[in-house]
């Protein structure tokens, strides 16, 4: 058997030992090829839409979560390719919106689909890029429940909470523009939604057998 720097033994039943390259399960090399797609999907729609943001600061957010996605979509590629530690870690996005969020609802236009490239707006190429995001951290969450090599399922597992950040970051700037508008109850229902789970007090010594 063969056992790769992170000290995990690999071997087939019927052909032998499995080197670090080959360290994949048949739904991992599916899942983590959708994955990377996905990837290269969302940064080919950051590169198309770049031309057209007329706010500077959606292009600096637009920019600065091009180039992480980018580091990160590489990570993933090389591990998956090798089975071993890539040549850089994981990084942590911290997104540099504060986290005020505006609620209730502004009357707004109903939305219908554009007919041309003429017209795209901020409006549109934020809620693209929210796309990018919630698709992928869908997707990361999926595959590394599939994934056997411990390297890749790190990697995508870490990736989540990037994608949630960076979706996080697009989202309050779409709410500060009116574009993701965030409704609530009443708060008479809300208070009784909130309150209505009690604590668990279970100790493992009094569970039935």
């Amino acid at each position: 058997m063969t056992q790769n720097p992170q000290g995990q033994m690999h071997e087939n039943m019927h052909t032998g030992p499995v080197p670090p390259q080959m360290n994949h399960g048949g739904h991992e090399l599916f899942d983590v090829h959708e994955v990377l797609s996905a990837a290269v999907a969302g940064l080919n729609q950051y590169t198309l839409l770049r031309p057209h943001v007329q706010d500077q600061e959606l292009l600096t957010m637009l920019d600065r979560q091009f180039h992480f996605m980018q580091e990160e979509y590489n990570i993933t590629a090389e591990c998956f390719k090798t089975g071993m530690d890539p040549s850089k870690p994981t990084q942590k996005y911290m997104m540099k919106q504060d986290n005020d969020f505006i609620f209730g609802l502004k009357p707004s236009q109903p939305k219908k689909p554009i007919q041309s490239g003429a017209e795209l707006t901020d409006e549109i190429i934020s809620g693209f890029m929210l796309g990018v995001h919630k698709s992928g951290a869908s997707l990361k969450a999926m595959s590394a429940l599939e994934t056997t090599n411990p390297v890749v399922r790190r990697v995508l597992a870490d990736s989540v909470p990037n994608c949630i950040e960076m979706a996080y970051e697009v989202s309050i700037y779409q709410n500060k523009h009116h574009y993701y508008q965030v409704p609530q109850l009443a708060q008479q229902d809300m208070t009784a939604i909130v309150n209505s789970y009690a604590p668990s007090n279970i100790q493992p010594s009094t569970m039935p057998n």
